[in-house]
């Protein structure tokens, strides 16, 4: 078994497409597909069911693809750890963020790290948390900035960076708009906007709510933190959120709720790796600029309103934005200033 076929292989599991992995790969197509022939010839089992639009892992496939990146990432350390004996730096980085943490100022990280080590390649993917820690667990990712609110897969390691409590986000006309504090038991009535199950902010609210033995609605599900704040600023649902993302200035008009019991639950942002032995030095490098090079919140934060601001300065009227009971009474009273 060749390290270039499980290489092939890898790239088409990834694209799910013969094309795009042999372009990624600069190879030609025919000699992808028959690298990954090879391979199954040897391995004795299908590894792709094929079709014209795309192409799906088999269990074995799916089998292999766990080994395969955990092999090639070895590969890469290994080349990496003789490099860096010798005083260089070299390679690839591939870096995996989930959006809007705290704690890392991301893009500063990485463009320090990259004027000061111009020899590594920086590559980097947003998703999830939940799927980020699978990567670094595969060694698809040399390290992630996570806000895991699950169990850490085997071979991850978690370095703790910031801690956040959750907060209510809603419209300045709802009738929570202005209150002291919301509590999660009393908010089973509403409509919610959240992300999707993978963000860590998702997990860490579902089982709040559990703990507090309430259900409750997710009409809306996004997998973008400015969409959430578009959609509870024109009234179609409340949203529980880490602070920081209420501190942003697009959620600047929209109201903020303390939650109770919110040291409970909070939101904590950490740098996933692979286990020591794994981790690469390129890796290490960039989690040993953390210390001074993550301090700085994102350029587009701000500070959090004390009050909510008025109305008017929401992207639609109250009453075109909002139905149901919480329009009823955004029109009966006008809301807190």
């Amino acid at each position: 078994m060749e390290l270039r076929h499980l290489e092939y292989f890898v790239a088409v599991a990834e694209e799910r497409h013969f094309t795009r992995a042999a372009q990624r790969l600069m190879v030609s197509q025919s000699g992808l597909s028959a690298s990954v022939r090879a391979l199954e010839r040897e391995l004795g089992a299908r590894l792709f069911v094929r079709s014209t639009r795309r192409v799906e892992l088999t269990g074995a496939g799916q089998a292999l693809l766990v080994e395969a990146s955990r092999a090639l990432a070895s590969v890469r350390a290994g080349k990496e750890a003789v490099a860096a004996v010798q005083g260089l730096l070299r390679g690839t980085l591939s870096v995996g963020t989930e959006q809007c943490v705290t704690g890392v100022h991301v893009p500063g990280l990485l463009a320090r790290f990259r004027a000061e080590h111009p020899e590594v390649e920086v590559r980097l993917r947003q998703a999830g948390s939940a799927s980020l820690v699978e990567d670094v667990a595969a060694g698809r990712l040399d390290l992630a900035f996570v806000a895991l609110s699950g169990t850490v897969p085997e071979g991850v390691r978690l370095v703790p960076l910031a801690s956040e409590p959750m907060v209510l986000l809603c419209h300045p006309g709802h009738p929570l708009a202005g209150a002291a504090e919301a509590d999660w038991a009393e908010l089973g009535d509403e409509v919610f906007v959240d992300f999707h199950q993978d963000w860590g902010a998702r997990g860490l609210t579902d089982r709040a709510f559990a703990a507090a033995r309430t259900e409750r609605r997710v009409a809306l599900e996004v997998n973008d933190v400015h969409s959430l704040i578009e959609l509870v600023g024109h009234g179609l649902g409340i949203a529980v959120v880490p602070r920081p993302i209420a501190r942003k200035e697009q959620a600047a008009a929209l109201c903020t709720v303390p939650l109770a019991d919110a040291g409970e639950h909070l939101w904590e942002v950490s740098a996933a790796l692979p286990d020591h032995q794994r981790t690469g030095p390129a890796a290490r490098q960039l989690l040993a600029y953390l210390p001074s090079a993550a301090t700085r919140p994102a350029p587009d934060s701000c500070p959090a309103p004390d009050t909510c601001r008025a109305p008017d300065t929401v992207p639609v009227p109250v009453h075109a934005a909002m139905t149901g009971p919480a329009a009823t009474a955004a029109t009966a009273a006008p809301a807190s200033p």
